[in-house]
């Protein structure tokens, strides 16, 4: 059995959870978000507790029941407290600004680098080597993150680039002259 997708999930005050059949759509105080599940995958909710249930044990059916419950859990969090990833850019010369509803990151290109503020999400530059991605969708959150990230990686030999709050880089020493 699924640890997770036997797990209930207690709807939080303020958090409004409708089904129609296996569409689910969460609404809270940060927004609205709506998706549909696997049509084997039972959705109940009683007494403000929402359970997810399998048919059987085959091995689709028991990847499933996890993965729904995740991404249920992940949507009610979503519209109730938000997402936010921090990227932090490290490097000479190396800085993000925001210029109206899209950032543009110097990162040792010949050209900066415009990133477009997407539907649902919001980027915020606290100081040029800061950059906050905000949203309530966490599948998007993480993949705007991901996308600013892939602009400059950090480098191993000097660690320049940019990176998530936090993420260790490993750091290789350089060619050395006999």
């Amino acid at each position: 059995m699924s640890r997770i997708g036997k797990s209930i999930l207690e709807i939080p005050e303020g958090v409004e959870i409708k089904l129609d059949g296996n569409t689910v759509t969460v609404k809270g105080p940060k927004g609205e978000l709506t998706r549909k599940f696997h049509d084997d995958m039972t959705i109940k909710i009683e007494d403000n507790v929402l359970t997810v249930e399998r048919p059987s044990d085959n091995k689709e059916h028991r990847a499933l029941h996890g993965t729904t419950r995740s991404l249920i859990g992940n949507m009610v969090e979503g519209v109730h407290k938000g997402y936010e990833k921090t990227l932090e850019i490290q490097g000479v010369g190396y800085r993000a600004q925001k210029q109206g509803n899209k950032i543009v990151i110097s990162a040792g290109y010949s050209h900066p680098v415009e990133v477009e503020q997407r539907d649902g999400i919001e980027i915020e530059v606290p100081a040029n080597t800061k950059v906050i991605v905000k949203g309530i969708d966490k599948e998007l959150v993480g993949a705007v993150a991901a996308n600013i990230r892939a602009i400059r990686p950090p480098e191993p030999y000097k660690g320049k680039g940019i990176r998530y709050e936090g993420e260790y880089v490993r750091r290789k020493e350089g060619k050395t002259a006999k």
